[in-house]
């Protein structure tokens, strides 16, 4: 059977070389098991007649019974016809248009032969009408058979080469005759029949020709399962594997450093989410294996101060620890937090950053190597080669959408045995994402903010109400305030009517002449850029007008206002990124989005959701369900790709969850995938690894 869907795609009947190479460019299918797997992305029910008295305008296609009672033509300028045929179902006329092939019309259908026309109603000069709809001679179709018509995405370029979606369904039964029953099986019973899912010929036949609903709705979980379960094994796989192969170091004790600190140094007392945190930490690094976390919890939440806590007990341990940060900025600024954290403590911190030159850069790297640097705060610096450690126990990376795979695997060359790792991440990520993008990581949750922190306030304004928001600024500022604003664009584009930034700091000049700005975008040198964000952070500028550059890890506590100019252009992701750059000293915080007055549906709903809302989680899984996971913030940087033929991590949740519980009885049963009970397991994971499925993206 594989081999039959290994086969070519180019030899099965209707496609040829050019169609083969158009199905390879187009929609990268190149064997018959592709195009078994290209699916339906809708369908209409055909085994329904309605007739011509019950169709409305807003319908969407419809099939009618009925036979044509006469022809009429009407010129359409020189050599073309409009021909309309008048047909009637006994309870009221339609009319049929054809805009051209006259002969063919006039040779193929007759007057009072029954006839059923499938396609969308519209209403012109007071009667409905079909224009071009598929018609069938009644003797010839079986609407008992019809079922739901399945339609398939196509191209404009499969379109022009005659690969409508009607032509691909042609294809695709065309190569379901060809396919003996049964398609073979890709779950064993044990994990079909207890979730009373069908088998996978029934799905197959099913998915593209369901006869009703039920049969297609069971056809789409089965397959959406099966998909979703191979996922999940291969991500739990590899990190079982990983968790075989690399010991952790055993981090016993927690001994004076980080006793010290918490008795005297904690600024105020842990929240109930820190301290459950600090425990799940607590327990991965005595347990002996190495630690893979991922720390997730808004802006503000406290994650630096448990990372710090967790970096105390490798010190106490005799071990070093280092904090990887994005940019060399908020490098700079864990480096000053984490001093301040720990002020009056006989422990070395150091900076390695692109900065870090010369002499200094030499103390440092002689420190990491004899053991006398406790704890290092860099970039991506940290990972080159030069950079080697006398016992590297922990490391923190913060924002992990910045760092791949690849990169934490660096990391773990460092020392003998791999770092316990820490992943911390502000952009709160939905359940089901973190379970396939992470899923080689265990999860942990800070979900509450530290007390005294005051909500932002979040305010939907119009371009209109300019004038008085440029009041509210100016208060804030004079109440010794600082202010973001945030423009979408650097330079002015043609296609485009956003605001400019540099023209709209120039505007800025004059509206506030009082005041003193910092200007800051992704094409400044970084230099450059550094010495206008110190300008800001140190309080000498009172507005930083900037792009989108700004939305991780920009700490100054005393801004308490971000404006955020064509907030429609913006992700739900990317705004409750921007927000969180202010609300982090004790003062009420505004963010101000400011829009246009034509705003879609779906804009309206993000505007809604970011003025409802500060919880980061609900705004994540909002994001999701309206963007899907391509683009979410951070995984369309990163590159991660969702190769899925059927199922959507946004909307099947449950079944992520099913597949996933399912995946771990399996991986808890035979972690080194040799049982033979599991063998079409393995092999069929074998199989899909050697596919185009983005695996190393998934996992």
């Amino acid at each position: 059977m594989s081999s039959i869907l290994e086969q070519d795609i180019m030899y099965l009947t209707g496609v040829g070389p050019k169609r083969k190479e158009l199905l390879n460019k187009e929609l990268n299918l190149h064997t018959w098991g592709d195009l078994l797997e290209y699916y339906p992305y809708k369908y209409v029910d055909r085994s329904r007649l309605y007739s011509i008295n019950e169709l409305s305008g807003d319908m969407p296609y419809v099939q009618i019974k009925g036979h044509i009672l006469s022809f009429e033509e009407f010129a359409m300028g020189a050599r073309k016809k409009r021909i309309v045929a008048h047909f009637t179902d006994g309870r009221g006329i339609v009319d049929i248009v054809w805009f051209n092939g006259t002969k063919y019309i006039y040779d193929t259908y007759q007057i009072n032969e029954d006839y059923i026309v499938f396609g969308k109603p519209t209403i012109y000069g007071g009667r409905f009408q079909f224009a071009h709809p598929d018609i069938d001679k009644a003797s010839e179709l079986q609407l008992s058979q019809m079922g739901m018509q399945p339609y398939y995405s196509t191209t404009e370029k499969m379109k022009k080469m005659g690969l409508t979606s009607q032509n691909v369904e042609k294809l695709t039964k065309t190569l379901l005759q060809k396919i003996p029953s049964p398609i073979a099986e890709t779950l064993p019973p044990f994990i079909t029949a207890p979730l009373h899912l069908i088998s996978r010929d029934e799905a197959m036949r099913q998915i593209h020709y369901p006869h009703n609903k039920e049969e297609m709705q069971r056809a789409r979980l089965r397959l959406k399962f099966e998909e979703l379960f191979y996922v999940q094994l291969n991500i739990l796989r590899y990190a079982s594997d990983h968790r075989r192969k690399y010991r952790g170091y055993i981090f016993s004790c927690v001994g004076e450093k980080f006793n010290w600190f918490y008795a005297h140094n904690l600024p105020f007392s842990l929240t109930e989410a820190q301290k459950r945190v600090m425990r799940e930490i607590r327990a991965d690094m005595k347990s002996g294996k190495q630690m893979n976390r991922l720390l997730q919890g808004d802006v503000g939440s406290g994650k630096t101060l448990v990372a710090l806590m967790s970096m105390l007990i490798a010190l106490d341990n005799g071990y070093q620890a280092l904090i990887m940060a994005p940019t060399e900025i908020l490098a700079e600024q864990h480096l000053q937090t984490i001093k301040d954290f720990l002020k009056d403590m006989p422990i070395r911190v150091e900076l390695l950053t692109g900065i870090v030159k010369g002499k200094k850069r030499k103390e440092v790297l002689d420190g990491l190597l004899d053991g006398s640097v406790n704890i290092v705060v860099g970039t991506h610096a940290l990972i080159e080669d030069p950079v080697q450690f006398a016992r590297l126990g922990f490391a923190v990376i913060d924002e992990q959408h910045r760092f791949g795979v690849a990169q934490r695997a660096k990391l773990w060359n460092k020392s003998d045995n791999p770092p316990h790792i820490l992943v911390m991440t502000a952009t709160p990520i939905p359940r089901t994402l973190a379970m396939t993008i992470y899923g080689d990581l265990d999860v942990s949750i800070i979900d509450e903010l530290p007390p005294g922190r005051k909500p932002i306030q979040t305010i939907h304004k119009y371009d209109s109400q300019m004038t008085s928001l440029y009041q509210g600024i100016r208060q804030q500022i004079y109440q010794g305030r600082q202010v973001y604003i945030v423009f979408p664009l650097i330079k002015e584009s043609e296609k485009s009517d956003l605001k400019n930034l540099e023209e709209g700091f120039e505007a800025l000049k004059d509206i506030f002449p009082e005041f003193t700005m910092s200007k800051v975008h992704g094409q400044m040198k970084a230099k450059d850029k550094e010495e206008e964000m110190q300008r800001f952070v140190s309080g000498e500028t009172q507005i930083l007008v900037a792009t989108t550059v700004i939305e991780v890890g920009v700490n100054v506590p005393n801004a308490s206002v971000m404006v955020i100019l064509d907030a429609q252009r913006f992700g739900l992701s990317q705004l409750h990124q921007l927000r969180g750059r202010v609300g982090r000293g004790a003062d009420q915080s505004y963010c101000i989005l400011v829009t246009n007055y034509q705003l879609s549906q779906e804009t309206q709903k993000r505007i809604d959701i970011m003025c409802d809302t500060n919880d980061g989680f609900e705004i994540a899984e909002a994001d999701l369900k309206l963007r899907g996971p391509g683009d979410l913030e951070g995984t369309q940087q990163s590159g991660i790709a969702f190769d899925l033929k059927i199922a959507d991590i946004a909307r099947d949740g449950q079944i992520v969850q099913m597949a996933r519980d399912e995946a771990q009885k399996i991986i808890n049963d035979d972690p080194l995938c040799q049982k033979p009970e599991y063998e079409m397991l393995w092999k069929r994971l074998k199989d899909l690894r050697k596919t185009n499925i983005n695996w190393s993206a998934i996992s």
